[in-house]
């Protein structure tokens, strides 16, 4: 790489979680790409998403990318329950539930202990991250200039609570479950199962018709794809992380805690501008959600992405044209 990309382990010590429990010794993994300017005011946020790394997410990151690593320092803090910060597959005293909360108040003390800055230039997230980025604007409304959400929403949907709790179940149902999302070894058929319902969720019903599995991805057929993209990329993952990440994703919501459970208010005390950038097509976070937080945030922006790939679009590695989107909608977004 062409630009500074640096990386550690921050020690959190002992954490008190929201809902209760402490997690021992707590660790939040970090990269960064680009150099932190003097002024300290170039920061961009950007919290991964379900199951991923920071490793995961550095393909978006680059001088003709979505980010700007010539222009921004990109901090990129690896969530809990990933496999490389505090995880539930590592932890027997793992908390039952770790929030979207707990997430961002140790990424606050990264950011603020660590790096010693007091400004975020921008929050930004796809799924899961974009959650984040929306706890970030809340939580912290002096601090963060900018939001970008892609594809997600302040509150997990009641659909897609829905969703969630089938995978749950999924994972309950395994012979290697123990309870409390524990278990004795890989749930190896529990994870395929658990695959191949995700995968008629990610992409949407108009992606599976036109057939892109095959056109665009090269795959041969429709088994060879579910196998290659989806089975095979969550078997990298540990049943108990997947379990504990499902949890937090499930629990999501902006308005826990300060604002007791009043989301409208929780969208107007933030100061950020918001830019949602929602896909058309996507079956977890719909455009109508967007839609209803629009009204209450004091600046914000709502361009969905005109896309045939459901939740994928946004994170288009391998789709030219929404990927040409969204490095447009977020670079103008950066510069207004």
């Amino acid at each position: 790489m062409s630009w500074p990309v640096a990386s550690g382990t921050f020690a959190l010590g002992d954490l008190e979680v929201e809902s209760g429990g402490t997690l021992r010794d707590a660790r939040l993994a970090w990269q960064t790409h680009g150099t932190l300017a003097p002024t300290r005011d170039n920061v961009i946020l950007y919290p991964c998403s379900y199951g991923a790394t920071s490793d995961d997410l550095a393909w978006l990151i680059g001088p003709d990318g979505v980010l700007d690593p010539t222009r921004w320092f990109v901090v990129v803090p690896d969530m809990f329950s990933n496999g490389r910060s505090s995880s539930a597959a590592d932890d027997a005293d793992f908390p039952a539930l770790v929030t979207m909360a707990d997430n961002v108040r140790a990424q606050h003390r990264l950011v603020t202990e660590h790096f010693d800055v007091a400004e975020i230039a921008c929050a930004y997230g796809f799924s899961m991250g974009a959650g984040q980025a929306y706890h970030w604007a809340a939580m912290y409304p002096d601090l963060v200039r900018r939001a970008v959400v892609v594809c997600g929403s302040a509150r997990t949907s009641v659909h897609n609570r829905v969703f969630l709790s089938g995978l749950l179940r999924v994972l309950e149902a395994a012979p290697e479950h123990l309870g409390g999302g524990r278990f004795s070894a890989e749930p190896t058929a529990a994870l395929r199962a658990f695959a191949h319902v995700y995968a008629g969720w990610g992409l949407s019903q108009d992606f599976y018709r036109e057939r892109l599995f095959e056109t665009a991805l090269g795959a041969p057929d429709l088994d060879t794809f579910l196998q290659t993209d989806w089975v095979d990329s969550f078997a990298r993952n540990r049943a108990a992380n997947l379990y504990a990440q499902a949890l937090t994703w499930q629990e999501a919501d902006i308005s826990r805690g300060a604002y007791g459970g009043d989301l409208p208010a929780a969208l107007a005390a933030i100061e950020a501008a918001v830019l949602l950038l929602p896909s058309e097509t996507d079956l977890y976070f719909r455009v109508a959600d967007n839609e209803a937080e629009l009204p209450h945030l004091r600046h914000g922006r709502l361009a969905p992405i005109p896309s045939i790939w459901g939740h994928r679009a946004g994170s288009p590695a391998t789709i030219p044209d929404d990927l040409a989107f969204l490095t447009r909608q977020v670079r103008a977004w950066l510069d207004s």
